[in-house]
Formats: structure tokens, sequence, C-alpha cells
């Protein structure tokens, strides 16, 4: 038994990469995703790789958490504050939606009247100047769980410097709420910033019942089915946890499954010579966008994943817009072409999978445009795209109210969604400080290798890689991703002066805490790498930066010297701002932890082509293709079929089960040594 497998669940299908690392094999799957329950789509793909009986691990890149808060449909949870501050998740920062709009529109995932304030106090040195009354917290649990409450988050002001008064009140809550839906600021964000932790911990409760009544069906099912193994999920961070950890801290997976990519990205990146990428998964719904520098994905402290609700927990930094296959063209009332935000998803579908609905979307596009085969769709679901259908949908709402025939109006689809999404990358490159020039294209996701060519020469990066199974990656990556568990502590200390010795007990402390957790993981690992880093800025400051910092544990010890502190944090904030201030003091607001336990590596050319793959069993004829509004006769192949060092020039046309790949005129192809699918301009 040593078969792992990853499940990538997503808007329209559910991706499976299987990989046997004792034989190196390997095998992918894809079924359609079921919107409304997941886990069912979930075990359909389990069943089309054989069933669970003999797996080793399961890990999963879920959306649940992600749907549950973009469509608000967590559970109904009430919040526990300290008195006169009930209102800082409405207060948040002062943002609103509209900037210079007079009303604002957002509502907390917890009612006012659902926010409960209790006498305590504790001052930001973390001396208690009130204690919390035990008999006052029971009785705000009571009357929340009348109101028909199925979570409760704690927060209590400067609960990050001292704890005990958070720690009283949950010890009083859990003899009326044996289910265990309970969380407390000092457990999920012991950090400084009031709306940020208020916000985390608030999330992190509305999510507690939703996805633990998930995994809850996902391990009844898989242990049905005769289940033995290890069945772990993706953080948003890359890493992955266990399920236990999961149900308690459901707030670091909202957005597990595009991570998950990332890192397959990444990995595959390396492996490839091209240590900088900017990815793109395109899918059924979104188009996700991250940057790869120096073969590391870039992170962020903090996300919204909708106006207002802010996550503060370390993840992969994505950049997501609503600009996927199934994303719905319409011409609005000024008479532009508009493409997505709204969805087809994967029920109904785009008009030419014939489910009902009658609303061209930009699959349909690339259908009438001959970039994807209408005889062969991707995904196995269905045994043909209804072409016919998807002409009318888009000769009729599109092409009729801008004057211009079907294909035309198919043309300018994908020339509005090119241009969403060449907008996306500048604002993760260009914008960050990046010179695009530099970095190459990872598409990924079913659909991102069909707009490579046109998101090159509309941002300027210098090739394409696409990946041996684009439309899988997400899976491959939660086959990859390593055991990680992060952690911080607000410790508010300047640097000169600086206790070191006392530092140090802190940092090996919680060094030790993560360790811990790593190793009570569940899978095989072949190390736990702890790492440090500092939240710090200069006194005065409002905003921090991230200073990595170079002490590891050892003997008991971690190492930490003043004077290796400073020269961390001056070259992290020369490179964020150009320039230092010596004359003035020097903070260390928060430290955090990274435990990252490294999981047995998969040597990649497991997935290149077999020695016995050509040229001419991988040739499929020609058909024609519209680029830039001209008819092209492009040559068609059987991308898996092709051997290592094949050459195609565009225009062509590359078939996999899982995706399709558009090689632009003037662009050329090659198959490099691992699979990957290399576009250069000829």
């Amino acid at each position: 038994m040593s078969a792992i497998v990853g499940v990538d669940v997503g808007g329209t299908f559910t991706d499976l990469f299987t990989l046997d690392p004792e034989s190196g094999t390997f095998r992918t799957s894809k079924v359609p995703s079921r919107r409304g329950d997941e886990a069912a789509g979930f075990l359909d793909g389990l069943n089309a790789v054989g069933g669970v009986a003999g797996l080793a691990a399961v890990v999963h890149g879920t959306t649940v958490g992600t749907n549950a808060l973009l469509e608000r449909k967590g559970a109904r949870i009430g919040l526990i504050a300290t008195r006169g501050f009930r209102d800082v998740l409405e207060m948040r920062r002062r943002d609103r939606r509209r900037t210079w709009g007079l009303w604002g529109d957002f509502e907390p995932v917890v009612d006012r009247d659902l926010r409960v304030e209790v006498d305590e106090r504790t001052r930001a040195d973390g001396t208690i100047l009130l204690p919390v009354d035990p008999a006052q917290v029971a009785e705000a649990g009571r009357a929340l769980r009348a109101c028909g409450v199925e979570a409760i988050a704690v927060a209590f002001i400067n609960a990050y410097a001292n704890p005990a008064n958070e720690r009283a009140a949950m010890a009083a809550l859990r003899t009326l709420w044996p289910e265990g839906h309970l969380c407390c600021s000092a457990d999920i964000l012991p950090e400084i910033r009031e709306f940020e932790r208020t916000s985390t911990t608030a999330l992190n409760a509305y999510l507690q019942p939703v996805v633990g009544a998930y995994l809850g069906r996902l391990e009844a099912a898989l242990d049905q089915g005769g289940f033995a193994g290890k069945f772990h999920i993706v953080q948003s961070n890359g890493g992955v946890m266990n399920t236990v950890m999961a149900r308690s801290l459901p707030v670091r997976t909202a957005l597990s499954g595009p991570a998950a990519g990332v890192i397959a990205a990444a990995a595959i990146a390396r492996a490839a010579g091209f240590p900088d990428v900017i990815t793109g998964d395109l899918g059924g719904t979104s188009f996700d966008v991250s940057l790869v520098a120096n073969g590391q994905p870039a992170f962020a402290p903090q996300a919204a994943i909708d106006f207002g609700l802010v996550i503060r927990t370390p993840m992969v930094e994505i950049t997501t817009i609503g600009a996927g296959g199934g994303s719905i063209a319409q011409v609005d009332a000024g008479g532009l072409l508009q493409v997505g935000p709204e969805s087809a998803g994967s029920v109904p579908g785009p008009v030419c999978y014939g489910a009902g609905n009658d609303r061209p979307t930009l699959t349909d596009a690339n259908v009438v445009l001959g970039r994807i085969n209408a005889e062969r769709p991707i995904g196995g679901a269905l045994a043909r795209l209804d072409i016919e259908a998807a002409t009318d949908a888009i000769a009729r709402q599109i092409g009729a109210k801008l004057g211009l025939d079907a294909l035309a109006a198919a043309d300018a689809i994908v020339r509005v969604a090119n241009a969403k999404m060449a907008g996306a990358i500048r604002l993760l490159s260009i914008e960050r400080g990046h010179d695009p020039t530099r970095f190459a294209l990872m598409p990924f996701g079913g659909g991102g290798a069909l707009h490579a060519g046109a998101l090159m020469r509309e941002v300027g990066l210098k090739a394409t890689v696409v990946p041996r199974f684009p439309g899988v990656t997400s899976a491959l990556g939660c086959v990859l991703a390593d055991l990680r568990h992060d952690q911080v502590q607000t410790v508010n200390l300047l640097l000169a002066g600086l206790d070191a010795a006392a530092l140090d007990a802190r940092l090996v402390a919680a060094g030790e805490e993560a360790r811990g957790v790593i190793e009570r993981g569940g899978l095989p690992i072949e190390g736990v790498e702890v790492r440090f880093e500092a939240d710090m800025h200069y006194v005065g400051q409002t905003h921090t930066v991230a200073v990595p910092l170079p002490f590891r544990l050892a003997g008991g010890t971690a190492g930490v010297d003043a004077d290796a502190i400073r020269s961390s944090f001056e070259a992290a904030y020369t490179t964020a701002f150009s320039r230092l201030l010596p004359e003035i003091p020097i903070r260390i607001a928060n430290v955090r932890t990274i435990a990252i336990g490294m999981r047995p590596r998969l040597d990649l050319a497991a997935l290149a082509p077999p020695g016995t793959a050509t040229r001419a069993a991988a040739e499929r004829g020609s058909r024609r293709v519209w680029f830039d509004g001209i008819a092209h006769e492009a040559t068609v192949w059987s991308r898996l079929d092709l051997p290592a060092g094949a050459e195609i020039a565009g225009p062509a046309i590359l078939e996999q089960a899982d995706a399709t790949i558009v090689v632009d005129p003037g662009l050329t192809a090659r198959v490099d040594r691992l699979g990957n699918l290399v576009i250069i301009r000829a």
C-alpha cells in the first residue's frame, strides 16, 4: 500500500493525480464536479481511479471554504467581545467597496445582535486589568445558543499579549458547547491589530461547521470504501495538514486548491530551468495568477477573500479574476463587451455543453474559433460539443449587438478575456516591481494554454512552459506539497538593548511546538526544517516588513544575535523602500515560526515522454483555426505522443485528455526532457 492520490475539486472538474512512489508509475483522471455537493464529485473521482482501498494517502485541495465565504454560506455564528468592541468587524480599516460612494453595503458574517459584549480588559503589556467573569461568559453562550448559533468566536482586546481571559472564557463555553465549534483569537492569530485578529477568528468560526461537516462526509465515505491510509488537506500556504487540524483551523484552507497548483508549478519550473515564472490557472470560473521568483512562490501575510472578509494567515499570493472558461460574455447597457465575472460553472456550463445555458461563454468562443475540438472535449463527460448552438448564441447575443458576424464576435470575446488576464499578470508583476520580460508564463488548468500566445504578446513574457498535464496541475501539487505549520506571536521588542537570550528561548519553544505539529502530521517525511521570520519596522511606522531571520534550531538554541537581526532587517527594508532611516530605533513587532516536513521528492522525469514516442504517431492532421480574425490551417497533434526534443511550428493545436494547447502563428513549441512544452517566439 504505497499509492498517493491528489484530488483537486474545482468549479467545473474534479482532477486527480495518482502516484505510486515505489514503482514510479502515475495516472491522471478528470471527472465533472458536482456543484453544491462537492463531496460526491470527490468520491466520483476516487472511484474513477479504482477506489480507495489500498491507497496510502489522499491529499485534497478543497474550495469548500472559499465558496462558503464568497457565497456567504457559512454557519450562523456568534462573537463574544470585550465590552465596547463588538463593532470592530464593521469598522474594519475605514475602507469601503466603492471608494467615492456615500453609502456602504458591507455586512459582517456575524449579525450585530449576535455580537455579545462581556466585562474584561487586558492591557497592551499583558497586564490583566479586569479578569473575565466565567458566569457572564456562560450566560452569553446560553443566549447565543438560544438564537440558533452553531459556533462561537471569542476575541478580546490585547489577548495576543496575554490570553488568560480568553482561555477562561473558552473553558466556560466548553461546558455548554459539546460540539466543539469554538475558537478564540489567542489560538487563531495571537498577533497585534484588532480588526485582522477579530476578522480571522470570526471567519474561522464561520467555516468550522461547514468544513467540519464536509470532511466528516468524506471520511465516512472513505471508511466505507475500505480506506486505511492518511487523509490530508492542502492549506493556503501550500503545505498540507491533517484533518484534525483542518477542522480546528478551516480558515487556513481558504485558497487551498489554487495554492496546490502554484506549488506544483514552482517545482516544475525549477526542474525545467525556469526559476522565474508567472502562473496562470484558468479553470471554469476564474483565472488565478501567482508569481514564482528564484524558484519560490510569493507569499502574502493576509488576503481579502471578498470585500471586508480579511484573513490574516500566511498564504501563497494569488490574484483572482472572473475570467474562466465558463465566464459569460454579454454586451452591457453602454454597448461594451464584458466577459465575466458571472460564470455558467459546470452546471449548466457553456452553451456548447447542451445542458440548458443559452448565454455564450469564453469556452464557446474558443470552440467557434476552432481552438477547442468539438469532437473531442476534455474531461470525457461529453461525446461532442454543440458548436452549432455556441455559434448561434454568440451571433445572436454578441454579434447582433456589435454589428459583427459570429466569428468576429467570438474573436472579440477572446480578446476581451485576454486583456483581463494580461491586466492581472501586470498587477502581480510590473506593479510589484518585477520586469515581466524576465519571466516565463506557466499556464495550467483546462484552459490556460489556450491563451498563452496572446498573453506572451500582450505582457512581453519571454516564454511559456506548459506542464505535461496542465489540467491536473493542482492535483499534482497535492502530491508534491510538504507538510507545513505556521504560527505567530507579537513580541513588541526594541532591537536596541535586545535581550537575545530571552528571544532565543521564545524561538526555541515556538520551534519545538511547530516541529511537534509536523511530526504528528501522519505522512512520511524525510526531515523537519524550522525557519523564523520577523515583522519589523522603524518606531513610528504603522506597517512592517517581513524579515527572514538567519537562525536555525540546533542543540537547544536558535543562535539569536542582535547584529544579525539588524543586518537582515536593513537588507529587507532596502529591497522594499531603497533607503534606510539610520537615526530611528527599530522594533520587532512579531516573530513567525515556520515548520516544514519535507516529503519524499518526486523525480519529475517520471512524467517525461516514453522512449517509444514518435513525431509520426502524434500527427492528427490539421483544421481551420482563427487568429486575430484570420483563418489559418493549423496542424493538430496528440501532445502526449510527442517525443522529447520534438519541435512544432505555429499555428498548431496540441490536444490531450485534460487540456488543449494553442501555439499561435509566429511561435514555436519544443518538448523538453521532462515532457513540458516550451513555447518561444520563432
